[in-house]
């Protein structure tokens, strides 16, 4: 099951287009069904409207995961981890998260004030705490129970708060399959259930433009599709989530077709299991 949470504070940007244009490019005979998200009341400030898309994207992954479905959020905003892990309502959920931008801003740390950048940060407890308490079965993620792929465009601060935190990071492309595959391994030893998020920025511009913010020095198309199965061979995958597309930053369409690949791996991936019994 695809869910699309409509990001209200998106839809004038490219971003906000992108999980409607993903959607439209899947070839019917994928046979996905497709539910969005939302929209919520546009009176309320950026940072509430988040949250009540997460209300209401959690509900629909907790749903689809008690029908039996297989829950692929395609979303705009990196902050769709937060619905997204609230509807798995699991307290001992691991998480492998591929993005450019190590998104561990904070309130107090950020220049930007971007709540994008601060979809990891929420995810593992810090940050807008009233706000992570309306998300029934939000329970922040252990960092040691996060491993971080990809990142290379680093602010100020980053890099410091990433070394003091108990994530595992691999940057950029400057790891092996061998690097990959330990870090997975010592993740199962703590987390047998994964969150799989995919920020199409962690992929290098060479495989396309995902969006305004991609940087040089990131991962192949193929070793993304390699890691989604090496994440799916391991774990009880719960949920997986696309994120950050924006379809005018893609001039080419080369993301375009990345992204749709990429969405078919996820999807032959969680079949595989559903097969094997692991679902």
């Amino acid at each position: 099951m695809i869910l699309s949470p409509y990001h209200d504070g998106l839809e004038e940007e490219g971003r906000g287009r992108g999980p409607a244009r993903l959607i439209d490019a899947v070839p019917p005979t994928a046979r996905l069904s497709v539910e969005r998200i939302g929209p919520v009341d546009p009176a309320q400030p950026e940072a509430a409207r988040v949250f009540a898309v997460g209300a209401q994207l959690a509900h629909r992954v907790r749903g689809a995961i008690r029908d039996g479905a297989f829950p692929l959020v395609l979303a705009g905003d990196c902050n769709s981890c937060l619905g997204t892990v609230a509807g798995c309502e699991d307290e001992g959920l691991g998480v492998l998260w591929f993005d450019a931008h190590a998104d561990i801003d904070t309130p107090d740390s950020s220049s930007s004030g971007s709540l994008d950048a601060m979809g990891l940060a929420l995810l593992t407890g810090h940050g807008w705490r009233a706000l992570r308490t309306t998300l029934p079965g939000l329970k922040p993620i252990d960092e040691a129970r996060v491993v971080l792929v990809g990142v290379r465009a680093f602010e100020p601060g980053q890099r410091r708060r990433l070394r003091q935190s108990r994530m595992r990071v691999l940057e950029g492309d400057r790891f092996s399959d061998a690097d990959l595959r330990a870090a997975l391994d010592h993740l199962r030893t703590r987390a047998p259930r994964l969150y799989l998020h995919i920020d199409l920025d962690a992929l290098d511009p060479r495989e396309g433009i995902a969006n305004r913010y991609s940087a040089a020095g990131g991962l192949s198309r193929a070793g993304l599709g390699s890691a989604v199965v090496e994440a799916f061979g391991r774990f009880d995958v719960r949920a997986v989530a696309i994120t950050a597309y924006d379809p005018e930053a893609d001039r080419d369409g080369r993301m375009l077709d990345t992204a749709v690949r990429t969405i078919g791996v996820v999807a032959e991936c969680a079949l595989g299991s559903r097969r094997s019994g692991i679902l």
